[in-house]
């Protein structure tokens, strides 16, 4: 950590920091009924979105889990066009027809958001094979949780990207509860960067609460798929602060092993480093919360602003539309 890098740190911290308050935020307005159906918080988590699209270029692809809005912000999508989404209206990402599970932007190759467990693994492979059929230098970086390692789509992705050395680069947010069964009731060997060495895979496994070393792995990973040395399984080990979603009294773990995992905050511990490497003070640090606070309420406003889709356009691109004789 030197002043050289001041500028890189910052903005990762910013990101780290839009993540937090935006999911905040979330949880207010659901309580509130602004936003409706199923959300699923990131708070925790974002050293790992953050980590790995420090890695990526606008060239490659990202296929996200129901978990998504750290993803998607840290790919640079409109906090605005976000929060319209979950609410509901036409200026969402998704014209307010996906909500926070299906969040969905072409022109960052930000294909999802799914809803479907393990459901991004076979769609990432098929999105990497689509590059290399035209010969398309990007990577596709494919989240999954821990949960999605018990599905065969898991098995079925990792053989097919390794058969074909297919450039995917498999990330596992390893957060120990698949909903809310502990990852040691559903898998013999908890160790899911080992489960790479049987599609004979390079695999690592990382602290997903330190955002510098998320990164630091992920460079790594994608240099040897750019090499052209095959798909590369990197587990990110990390935790989730709020329940699985808000219908979750969270029953299977208790709130000594939160409060455990909270001591190792993945913003507080970036910011900690700053400040001692004297690249960060309180001035800084509450500039960096006004700027955030403000990029939030804004997009609370825009969706607040936005439209209902007209209840005569509600079968658009569901059924075919009649075309002139």
């Amino acid at each position: 950590m030197t002043p050289e890098n001041r500028d890189h740190l910052v903005l990762q911290l910013r990101q780290m920091l839009l993540i937090r308050r935006f999911e905040e935020k979330s949880a207010e307005l659901y309580t509130a009924e602004k936003i409706r159906g199923f959300l699923h918080l990131y708070i925790g988590e974002e050293a790992v979105a953050v980590g790995v699209m420090a890695a990526l270029t606008a060239e490659d692809a990202v296929v996200a889990t129901y978990r998504e809005h750290g993803q998607a912000l840290a790919r640079g999508m409109s906090a605005g066009a976000i929060m319209a989404e979950m609410y509901g209206k036409v200026e969402g990402c998704c014209r307010g027809r996906g909500g926070s599970m299906h969040l969905f932007d072409a022109d960052r190759r930000f294909y999802g958001g799914n809803a479907i467990v393990a459901g991004g693994l076979p769609l990432a492979v098929g999105l990497a094979l689509a590059d290399r059929m035209q010969a398309r230098a990007g990577v596709t970086a494919c989240f999954f949780g821990d949960g999605a390692v018990a599905e065969g789509d898991f098995h079925e992705a990792l053989n097919l990207a390794a058969l074909w050395q297919l450039p995917v680069l498999f990330v596992c947010e390893n957060n120990l509860y698949a909903m809310g069964t502990a990852l040691r009731y559903t898998q013999a060997s908890q160790d899911i960067a080992a489960k790479g060495a049987a599609y004979n895979m390079a695999a690592a496994a990382v602290d997903g609460m330190d955002v510098q070393a998320v990164e630091a792995a992920t460079r790594g990973a994608v240099d040897r798929i750019r090499a052209g040395d095959g798909p590369f399984l990197l587990e990110c080990r990390t935790y989730r602060f709020r329940p699985h979603s808000m219908f979750d009294s969270e029953l299977y773990r208790t709130r000594d092993e939160v409060a455990q995992w909270r001591e190792r905050d993945p913003i507080e511990l970036l910011a900690g480093r700053m400040t001692e490497a004297g690249l960060l003070d309180e001035a800084g640090r509450a500039a960096l919360e006004r700027e955030v606070a403000a990029e939030v309420e804004a997009a609370v406003a825009f969706a607040e602003a936005g439209t209902w889709e007209p209840v005569e356009e509600l079968t658009r691109f569901v059924v075919s539309e009649r075309r002139a004789p």
